[in-house]
């Protein structure tokens, strides 16, 4: 029995995910793209993984320049995360968009719930994807609240308090 792509998409919108956007830095050349699939992985050494697509620009990046940088978004940033979601104009993401170099180089974008630096430790093949492993050289957190994904929209957080 096989797993139709549709089916398995529509199964996963369930899962409601933080939103950030994954952003890479090889020489003077950066990218990023919008990315649900972010995980923690250790708490010592400070470790976390990313899945990159394998046809996504950003992902040589990765690998040559050996850094990337999870920016966690903030429940203000939808445009943000649609414009590094779109393939369309995707060479103009960072064209007049403020942002800083991290410890390692990758860029840290303005305004974000979190940022984490992080230095490339492994990468596994995985399907249609690499799954990225990257050590936090450095973040930064903030009380702003997350941008959530789920059932293909984004949303915020509400309290339930019974």
């Amino acid at each position: 029995m096989s797993v139709a792509p549709d089916d398995f998409k529509k199964a996963l919108s369930c899962w409601a995910t933080g939103v950030t956007i994954v952003t890479a830095r090889a020489g003077d050349r950066v990218h990023g793209m919008t990315v649900s699939a972010f995980s923690e992985v250790s708490l010592d050494p400070p470790l976390v993984l990313v899945c990159v697509d394998k046809t996504s620009n950003t992902h040589p990046l990765v690998a040559e320049g050996g850094v990337f940088a999870v920016n966690v978004l903030s429940r203000d940033q939808t445009a943000l995360a649609k414009r590094f979601a779109s393939k369309q104009d995707e060479h103009r993401r960072f064209i007049g968009l403020e942002y800083e170099s991290g410890k390692t180089g990758a860029p840290l974008l303005v305004g974000t719930a979190a940022a984490l630096d992080c230095s490339l430790v492994d990468a596994h093949e995985a399907g249609d994807h690499v799954i990225y492993v990257g050590r936090v050289e450095w973040m930064r957190s903030s009380e702003r609240e997350p941008l959530i994904y789920h059932r293909t929209a984004y949303r915020v957080l509400a309290d339930v308090n019974s």
